[in-house]
C-alpha cells in the first residue's frame, strides 16, 4: 500500500522543503512555500499503467535521426505560424500565455478548427463545458464538424481520450486547471501544475502529439505557477496589449523550433482575431505634412522590420522637479536617451558659444583693422561680418564710399544672409510656437 509523504513546495521556483518557511530558500521569495502530498509507491511495486515514458530507451545515431524530416503543421493563421517558426511542429509543447480576456482562448480555438480539417485534433477545457465552447466557436463562425470537444480536469482520463481519438492537436484550456492523481494537492497548485505538465509532455513526446497549453499570469505578468513550467515545453509564447486598444500582440520567449522574439499582430474584431498583415499601419498615425515633436523609425522585432513612429510633447514644468512620462516605452531606455541627447546638444551649444566669441574677436568690432598686420587682413576678409564692419566705418565715420568691389561684395553677402533666413524661417515656421 503506498504511503504519503507531505513537503512544502514553492510556488515560484518549485523547490521542495521538509519544513514550512516564510522564505523560499532557494529563490528568497517570501509566503510562496505550499503544502503538497505525495504518495509514495512501496518497493517492488509496478508503475501505474497509465504513466507514459519518453518513448523507447534505445539508442540512436544522429544521421538517422537527422534523416527523419520534421513536418509542420500550419495552423491556418499566418502570423500564428510565423511565431511558431514556420508551423507546428508534431510532439512539441506550446505554452500560451496572457492577462485574462485578452484572446488566448479565442486565437488557440480558431488554430484548432483550422488544424481539424486535415487530422485529428481534441480541444480540452477545464474551466468552461463543451456546450459553451461549441457556443463561442458559432460566434466566430467556425462551423467545423471535425473538431472534438471535452471538459475534463483529470489529465489521466485526457490522455486516455487523446489516445483514443488518435489526436494528433491537444489543446489544453488551461493547465492550472488539470489535476493528476500523483499527487494530492489542489488544482492550481505548484505541484499540480508541475505534474500534470510533466505528464503532458511525456506524452507529447511518446505519441508524437502537439500539444498547446493555456497558462494564466499573475498580476506580475508572469504564468501562473512554478517558474520550472516555462523549462519544461518547447515554445513559450505571450499574449501582450494595452487595455484600450483592440490590437493584440504575440511574442515568441522561448522556441526551439524557431527564432525568439518573433512577433506576431492580431486585431480583435467581432469574428474573433484576425491578422495585421501589415503591423507598420498601426503604428504610424499618417499626418498631412510634416509636424514638429513626430519622427518615424524602423525597429526590427524577430525576422520583421516595422515602421515605428514615436511622438515626444514637451512642455514648461510647473514644479521644482520636471517630469518625464513614457507611454509603450521603457523608462529606464527614456531617461538613457535623454542623457545621450543632453550630452551631445549640451556640447554643441557649449561649441557653439565658443565659435560666436571666436567670431567676434576675429572681427574688428572693438579694434580698428589697422592694429593688425597687412599681411593677415586677407584672412580676417574671409569672415563677411569683417567686410561689413569695415565699409560701415568707412561710410558712416569717414565719409567716403566703398569702392565698386566693396559695395558689390557687401551686396551679396547682405543678400546671401537674407535668402538664408528667409529659408530658415519658412521651413521652421510650423515650429515657431514649440521653439518660443
Amino acid at each position: 500500500m503506498a504511503r504519503q509523504k507531505t513537503s512544502y513546495v514553492c510556488g515560484t521556483c518549485g523547490a521542495r522543503t521538509a519544513q514550512w518557511q516564510g522564505q523560499c530558500p532557494a529563490c528568497e521569495a517570501w509566503n510562496t512555500l505550499e503544502l503538497a502530498v505525495s504518495s509514495i509507491a512501496p518497493a517492488g511495486a509496478s508503475r501505474n499503467a497509465r504513466t507514459v515514458t519518453a518513448g523507447p530507451s534505445t539508442s540512436r545515431t544522429v544521421t538517422d535521426i537527422a534523416q527523419e524530416s520534421d513536418v509542420r503543421a500550419a495552423t491556418g493563421i499566418g502570423e500564428l505560424d510565423r511565431v511558431l517558426g514556420g508551423g507546428l511542429v508534431a510532439g512539441s509543447v506550446v505554452l500560451l500565455g496572457g492577462d485574462p480576456g485578452i484572446g488566448k482562448s479565442t486565437l488557440l480555438l480558431q488554430a484548432a478548427d483550422a488544424l481539424s480539417r486535415e487530422r485529428p485534433v481534441l480541444y480540452v477545457s477545464g474551466e468552461e463545458s463543451v456546450r459553451q465552447v461549441a457556443s463561442r466557436a458559432q460566434r466566430l463562425g467556425l462551423d467545423s464538424t471535425t473538431l472534438r470537444l471535452a471538459a475534463e480536469t483529470r489529465v489521466e482520463t485526457v490522455l486516455e481520450e487523446a489516445v483514443a481519438s488518435r489526436a494528433q492537436v491537444l489543446v489544453i484550456d488551461s493547465i492550472q486547471t488539470m489535476q493528476t492523481e500523483l499527487s494530492e494537492s489542489s488544482a492550481g497548485s505548484a505541484v499540480q501544475v508541475r505534474e500534470s505538465a510533466a505528464q503532458l509532455v511525456r506524452f507529447a513526446k511518446a505519441a508524437g502529439t502537439a500539444v498547446l497549453l493555456i497558462g494564466h499570469v499573475t498580476k506580475e505578468g508572469l504564468i501562473a505557477g512554478p517558474r520550472i513550467l516555462e523549462h519544461m515545453v518547447d515554445t513559450v509564447l505571450y499574449f501582450e496589449s494595452d487595455p484600450a486598444s483592440r490590437f493584440r500582440l504575440v511574442r515568441a520567449v522561448k522556441n526551439r523550433f524557431g527564432a525568439a522574439n518573433e512577433l506576431g499582430v492580431f486585431a480583435m474584431v467581432e469574428q474573433g482575431l484576425r491578422e495585421v498583415r501589415n503591423p507598420s499601419a498601426i503604428f504610424l498615425s499618417r499626418h498631412p505634412q510634416p509636424v514638429s515633436g513626430s519622427v518615424v523609425t524602423v525597429v526590427r522585432e524577430g525576422s520583421r522590420p516595422l515602421l515605428v513612429e514615436v511622438q515626444a510633447l514637451v512642455d514648461e514644468a510647473q514644479g521644482m522637479n520636471p517630469r518625464r512620462v513614457a507611454v509603450g516605452f521603457e523608462s529606464s531606455r527614456l531617461a538613457l536617451l535623454l542623457a545621450v541627447l543632453h550630452l551631445k546638444f549640451r556640447d554643441t551649444s557649449q561649441i557653439w558659444e565658443l565659435l560666436v566669441m571666436a567670431g567676434f574677436f576675429l572681427s574688428p568690432v572693438i579694434y580698428p583693422l589697422d592694429v593688425i598686420p597687412a599681411q593677415y587682413h586677407t584672412l580676417l576678409f574671409l569672415n563677411p561680418v569683417t567686410g561689413l564692419i569695415q565699409y560701415s566705418r568707412l561710410l558712416l565715420l569717414q565719409g567716403q564710399l566703398p569702392s565698386l568691389i566693396g559695395a558689390l561684395y557687401v551686396t551679396l553677402v547682405t543678400g546671401a544672409i537674407l535668402a538664408l533666413g528667409i529659408w530658415l524661417f519658412r521651413r521652421h515656421a510650423h515650429m515657431a510656437a514649440e521653439q518660443l
